[in-house]
């Protein structure tokens, strides 16, 4: 009797993972609704397993059985893209992200953490297709054993699914007939044939350029003399100026950041730009922005890094009169992309001379790399102004512990933050809790706009004009689930005439862009900023 209930009870559990499977949502949606629905790809199943002589019945079973695990990884996979970057999984261009994955886990919980998160992916990986399988052949040997039953009962759930579906019967909002797994392997197929085609089309799109051909002395005439300052903050997305949470104590800092720059006669202008990017990626973001090309997936950047299309930082150096260099504090290794860009130097995390402790991801506090930035590069004297292209990490999640800021006297190797480091947040107290992350992303944004503001009011000049924006947007525990993809750019200058030339632009005076401050695609900015600084398109067609 014992063996006869743990039989039967093994069988429900079966049959209720096969069906769980294949209404498994590849989104971040698990209302009891999703899993109460008639799945017609278990009912196609059944007819199928039913029908088979064993032997083959067996075979089906077990490949099917290990192609709906997988499926179910898909959807797991598209689940935490989602969360994270606010789309799903490519099978074609993601696999590369992995490494970075490990990467962030190894600096925010430590090795221990991320090798157990490691063995946990890797198990999961492997059981869940085995555990499918062993399902699927157990469902099919009872069905196959109920031949009768199984087929009047599913005769009948046929006629109720295909009522369910002429009537559009819903429950909990969802239509109770449900299609899912087939309409997601749709939504694979059509998603392999559209990157292959991108592909193609991408690569003759990057061949293409508007200033690709302009004369060295048609490039940005009207800037000549001064320090271009190109500076993104991670991560600094539209809701750290708008949502409720987030945005009273960041306003508070741009608005004093405003009112500070202003005594020292810097002023500003914020506009919105909307990024290739969401959540991470940051890449991306960056590429998309100094390239003028929509950058969105991993191929499209190894093909824009791998052609001649013209960067803002390439078309100050091409022009001759400008020197360019890169602070990039958050890369740890090899970093070719940086002759794309056109950097004839590059200082990367290990050549700042940090002693100091890092904050989980982020190498260095943003403080520390801008002191590097000036005393290394932008306080020397040198034969050319700079075009500089600055990363800043501290903003990074999971945004804990998060640096304070130190006199900059005191900066020293970075040892001065040994204290702050060790008196801030444990990452994993942060990581998963919501309420909280917003609170330190907050806190996060405000310490690096107030440390790159402080350095224009303590180092800037006549000619120093700094543009800065976020990547990003922070990943949806933070800026919500159906948060827009819009980032703030700012252009700050002590020569009026700098900020006149974008005046018919519609941004914001200040540090703080309006709400109803014009938005556009980040990919549209490169050529908006070249024309308006004189530059004559010349284009490059191939």
């Amino acid at each position: 009797m014992a063996a006869r209930v743990l039989g039967g009870a093994l069988t429900v559990l079966a049959g209720a993972l096969v069906v769980a499977s294949f209404l498994m949502p590849n989104k971040p949606d698990f209302r009891p609704a999703v899993f109460t629905r008639i799945p017609v790809e278990a009912l196609i199943g059944a007819v199928v397993l039913t029908a088979l002589p064993r032997r083959p019945r067996l075979i089906v079973a077990w490949l099917g059985g290990i192609a709906l695990g997988v499926l179910t990884v898909l959807d797991v996979l598209d689940i935490g893209f989602y969360q994270y970057l606010g789309r799903g999984f490519n099978v074609i261009l993601d696999w590369p992200l992995f490494s970075d994955a490990y990467a962030y886990l190894r600096d925010t919980l430590g090795g221990a953490g991320a090798l157990a998160a490691l063995v946990v992916a890797i198990a999961l990986v492997l059981v869940v297709p085995a555990v499918s399988a062993l399902a699927v052949v157990r469902v099919s040997n009872v069905m196959a054993r109920h031949r009768t039953t199984t087929t009047r009962t599913v005769l009948v759930l046929s006629m109720v699914w295909m009522t369910c579906t002429a009537l559009g019967l819903q429950v909990g909002g969802m239509q109770l007939a449900s299609d899912h797994t087939i309409t997601l392997l749709q939504y694979r197929a059509d998603n392999l044939r559209a990157t292959v085609r991108d592909e193609r089309e991408f690569t003759k799109t990057a061949q293409d350029d508007a200033f690709g051909n302009t004369p060295a002395t048609q490039l940005v005439p009207d800037l000549r003399g001064k320090d271009m300052v190109f500076t993104f903050i991670e991560s600094y997305g539209r809701s750290a100026i708008e949502d409720p949470v987030m945005a009273p104590g960041v306003d508070r800092t741009l608005d004093a950041g405003t009112q500070a720059l202003a005594k020292t006669g810097f002023h500003a202008k914020s506009g919105w730009l909307t990024s290739a990017t969401y959540g991470g990626s940051s890449w991306l973001g960056h590429s998309t922005f100094m390239s003028g090309l929509w950058v969105n997936n991993q191929n499209r950047y190894r093909t824009v890094t791998a052609s001649d299309h013209l960067t803002l930082t390439e078309a100050f150096k091409k022009s001759g009169a400008w020197d360019t260099v890169g602070i990039m504090p958050g890369v740890q290794k090899g970093w070719p992309e940086a002759k794309w860009y056109g950097l004839d130097k590059v200082y990367n995390a290990f050549q700042l001379g940090y002693k100091g402790p890092k904050f989980s991801w982020s190498t260095m506090p943003d403080q520390y790399a801008l002191e590097q930035f000036q005393q290394r590069v932008h306080g020397k004297k040198h034969d050319k102004p700079l075009a500089s292209f600055v990363i800043l990490t501290s903003s990074h999640q999971p945004w804990a512990p998060i640096p304070k800021m130190v006199g900059w006297d005191q900066l020293g190797d970075g040892s001065v933050f040994d204290a702050i480091q060790k008196a801030g947040n444990n990452p994993a107290d942060v990581i998963a809790d919501s309420a909280r992350s917003k609170e330190e992303y907050g806190k996060s944004v405000q310490y690096s706009v107030t440390a790159l503001t402080q350095w224009l009011e303590r180092y800037g000049n006549e000619d120093t004009v700094l543009v800065f924006l976020g990547d990003h947007q922070p990943i949806s525990r933070v800026s919500g689930n159906h948060a827009s993809r819009d980032v703030p750019c700012t252009i700050v200058a002590k020569d009026p005439k700098v900020l006149d030339k974008i005046a018919d632009w519609g941004w914001t005076d200040g540090l703080r862009p309006a709400h109803n401050a014009p938005v556009w695609k980040m990919s549209s900015f490169r050529d908006r900023f070249l024309t308006a600084y004189g530059s004559t398109p010349h284009p490059s067609k191939h």
